[in-house]
């Protein structure tokens, strides 16, 4: 990655050599070039927001900027890649969307993220700490950014436009009006689910801003609540990539004396899964963690995985979360254990069930998805 400050090599995490997708892209570069080209004051407390790898603010670092992310990949790929660079622990501060932001923000630099909500949430949680003379700058692909997008910054912190595209990259130029009236944050969001979805009918789900299908249950997770394993006298479960809980809240209502955790890259899924949880006055056991998948969960510890894999890393389509998903949930998984999975019938998740765990089995099917369970031997 070519910058003013010169040229970095970050990567993902976690590192796979064989991973081709880059840990940045040109909308990255474009911002970077931005800021010396327009003299922007880095002095100040310079806060980016979305960074997708690490990208910007090892760049960055000699500025000591404050990034907030809402992925644990991603601050865990800023600690290497920072490391890697030789930036000294510390010089760059790791927050996460969960945690109180600055309290005077001087520049602000928005990686556009995917979710037009969380950008919402955000924006909002940060415009109290911006003033007048707050340098703003978001950036993005030109596929990601949207007329909404734009709409959102006007409303939240002021005037705004966009430049122009640059290897299909494009920035957005907004100028803070500390006088704009701004909306009331409207997240978290709660709603009632449905009928006829299982233990939680009619029970209370709560979302963070970025949690997938926040204002309604996706049918993906309604067909896996129709047909999720009986777990009386299974003492360990796992909600792998809980999302909102709804999963793993309905497996505790179910099942009082079954120990659920809950596990999410995702500060705000496993934030929203916590809600879920206790808004529902759960009995029994459950334990909240972000981080990546299985990592630190002991071998042979666990008696059921209950997981919706993610199909996109961004903007990119890759198998390569799944993987990690499923070779997780095998070492975790006590022999005898099994991992239940559901998925679009056409991203063929039976064939790497089979090749890792030696046995795949249909458990339900309609036209569009599948539940699969796989044995560990």
């Amino acid at each position: 990655m070519t910058t003013p400050w010169g040229e970095f090599a970050p990567t993902r995490f976690p590192e796979d050599p064989r991973d081709r997708l880059r840990a940045w892209d040109a909308s990255d570069e474009y911002l970077l070039r931005h800021l010396v080209e327009q003299d922007v004051p880095l002095s100040g407390t310079v806060v980016v927001l979305g960074d997708r790898w690490g990208a910007l603010v090892t760049a960055l670092a000699r500025h000591a900027p404050v990034q907030i992310t809402d992925s644990y990949l991603a601050q865990e790929a800023t600690r290497a890649n920072l490391a890697r660079s030789g930036v000294e622990p510390g010089t760059v501060s790791l927050l996460t969307t969960r945690d109180a932001p600055p309290g005077r923000i001087d520049v602000l630099l928005v990686r556009v993220p995917k979710s037009l909500a969380l950008l919402e949430d955000q924006l909002l949680r940060l415009a109290p700490a911006v003033h007048e003379g707050t340098v703003v700058v978001g950036t993005g692909m030109v596929k990601e950014i949207h007329t909404s997008t734009l709409h959102l910054f006007e409303r939240i912190l002021g005037p705004t436009r966009t430049s122009l595209a640059q290897k299909k990259a494009r920035l957005i130029l907004c100028t803070p009006d500390p006088s704009l009236r701004r909306p009331a944050n409207p997240w978290p969001h709660s709603y009632a689910l449905p009928g006829g979805v299982g233990p939680v009918s009619g029970h209370t789900v709560v979302n963070h801003a970025g949690v997938f299908c926040a204002d309604r249950l996706d049918i993906g997770t309604r067909f896996f609540l129709a047909h999720l394993p009986r777990t009386r006298g299974l003492r360990r479960v796992v909600d792998l990539g809980c999302g909102n809980g709804v999963v793993g809240t309905a497996v505790a209502l179910a099942d009082p004396a079954a120990e659920v955790l809950f596990v999410d890259e995702s500060f705000q899924a496993v934030a929203s899964a916590e809600a879920t949880y206790k808004a529902n006055g759960v009995p029994g056991h459950a334990e909240f963690r972000v981080g990546d998948g299985l990592a630190g969960v002991p071998s042979g510890s666990v008696d059921l995985v209950l997981n919706n894999p993610p199909f996109h890393s961004h903007q990119a389509t890759t198998d390569a979360t799944a993987w990690r998903m499923f070779t997780g949930a095998r070492r975790a998984l006590r022999p005898g254990g099994e991992l239940w999975v559901i998925g679009n019938r056409h991203l063929g998740y039976h064939v790497k069930l089979r090749r890792l765990f030696g046995n795949s089995h249909l458990m339900a099917s309609d036209p569009k998805f599948v539940v699969l369970k796989a044995v560990k031997r």
